[in-house]
């Protein structure tokens, strides 16, 4: 992560300088001071470009004067409509527009108070890089090492950072985990990184083949039976909160590459499916970042590690498994194989851990990118103040939900001939059917899906972001635990 270092704003110590600024009203003091050092170039750039400092527009001047290499203008648009997530997506552009220089700093000084943290946030949030198999086509203009934050709260906002910055690093975990190639991470080397949790303190249980067998983990060991990397189930708990008080629980799908085994997915863009465990991949980014900032909640995260492939051991469509719950399934597509992997762990968790409720995150559906495309995610739940809850954690984190129907009426979708169900439900509402069969392995206990398959990578860059991992779901869990657990 980049290096941030806080100071009061100081023109003569900020060669390379970004101005976020609101839309009319008046200028920062800084602003005044860098304008009066340019002799106006400022004034005059503004003008010429006819620039309104609108929400994330920037303005670059290459060298105005002697003291400055480079100032960069960020609008941060109507004082009345600032958020937490517009300030986030207007840092994020000042800091990419800086990122070609290895030192820059950033004022933030016309922002109010409550803001300064976001935009340190989403600065810092914009400066990930995954870079670690580039040897000699390393991008020589990304430079950035070290980030100034100029504020005259700089003690108040760096205090702040020390949580924050926790959720960034669990952010980039996961972002980290996704961007991962499957030849790399396979099941038994995810479990090793999740592992690495146990030196923030988190206590990490994994359950190998021999386990899982023992346990019953038949619909996630029939995903798991066609590839010659073993299965894994990892277990992590992070107990923060009063002795014996139940956890909340978090669940990922974590397929580490998904060919679709024996239903087979066209070759077109199947170099994709590694992100197939980025639902495990928040979950594991998540309980790194409740740790590094010490939350005072109990929270259990679990997840199923497989690689579904092809083989002449692969499960095959008509097959019937057992689930660890007792419950048969017909596995009709063998595509559809995220739903088995949560199937057994979902109910695992319900088991032994009781929690007051269950989250699951997926990148389970296709059919949810049709209906939501990349703005947001799918959620599906049994009970509404959880829906609630979660819903208003995406608003305030900008990883934002919307909620999908379900009823007795798609349950019904996954009637089988010969077991208890099927694992499809047909290409209508296959979203909706694919969130009632998870809720056939959590009992009563409240539960909500997020189907994730649209927001857990972009293809191309967006305010304030890069293309790539997101690391979707770890800031809005994070967000959904300090409002409702650690109060």
């Amino acid at each position: 992560m980049v290096e941030i270092v806080f100071a009061s704003p100081n023109p003569s110590d900020a060669p390379v300088l970004a101005l976020l600024e609101q839309e009319g009203g008046n200028r920062s003091e800084l602003f005044g001071k860098v304008d009066g050092l340019t002799g106006g170039a400022l004034t005059r750039a503004i003008e010429a470009g006819e620039f309104e400092f609108s929400h994330a527009k920037t303005l670059t001047l290459l060298a105005p004067s002697p003291e400055f290499s480079c100032v960069v203008l960020v609008g941060l648009g109507q004082g009345a409509d600032l958020t937490e997530v517009r300030v986030m997506e207007a840092a994020g552009e000042a800091a990419l527009a800086l990122s070609k220089y290895e030192s820059a700093a950033l004022n933030i000084a016309a922002l109010p108070e409550k803001f300064g943290i976001d935009a340190v946030t989403g600065a810092a949030l914009a400066l990930y890089r995954f870079d670690t198999y580039r040897t000699v086509s390393k991008d020589k203009s990304w430079k950035i090492g070290a980030l100034r934050i100029l504020t005259e709260r700089a003690d108040q906002i760096e205090a702040q950072w020390a949580s924050a910055s926790a959720v960034v690093r669990g952010v980039f975990m996961a972002r980290d985990l996704a961007s991962e190639p499957a030849n790399i991470l396979t099941p038994i080397a995810f479990a090793e990184r999740a592992q690495a949790l146990t030196k923030l303190g988190v206590e990490v249980e994994v359950l190998d083949l021999a386990a899982m067998q023992k346990l019953g983990f038949g619909a996630l060991l029939g995903v798991a039976q066609g590839s010659a990397n073993e299965p894994r189930t990892v277990i992590m708990r992070w107990n923060g909160g009063k002795e014996g008080e139940a956890p909340v629980a978090f669940a990922g799908k974590g397929v580490t590459f998904d060919s679709g085994g024996i239903s087979i997915k066209p070759a077109a863009g199947m170099e994709d499916m590694k992100w197939d465990m980025a639902g495990a991949g928040a979950v594991t980014g998540l309980m790194a970042a409740l740790a590094g900032r010490k939350a005072k909640a109990n929270v259990v995260g679990i997840i199923g590690l497989v690689e579904n492939m092809v083989s002449g051991t692969a499960q095959r469509p008509g097959d019937v498994v057992t689930s660890a719950s007792g419950q048969t399934i017909e596995v009709l597509n063998t595509d559809a194989e995220g739903r088995l992997v949560l199937a057994d762990i979902l109910w695992y968790v319900r088991e032994r851990f009781a929690p007051t409720a269950i989250v699951d995150l997926a990148t389970l559906t296709g059919a949810i990118v049709v209906a939501l495309g990349h703005e947001r995610a799918g959620l599906f739940a049994s009970d509404d103040k959880l829906a609630q809850n979660l819903s208003a954690a995406g608003e305030d984190s900008g990883e934002q939900l919307w909620r999908m129907p379900m009823g007795d009426a798609y349950d019904a979708l996954l009637r089988s001939d010969i077991a208890d169900m099927k694992n499809i439900g047909g290409r209508p509402a296959g979203s909706v059917s694919a969130a009632q069969f998870l809720k056939r392995f959590v009992g009563k206990t409240p539960w909500a899906h997020l189907d994730i398959a649209g927001t857990a990578s972009l293809a191309k860059p967006r305010k304030g972001s890069q293309k790539g991992a997101t690391g979707f779901g770890v800031r809005l869990l994070d967000r959904f635990v300090r409002d409702h657990y650690e109060a």
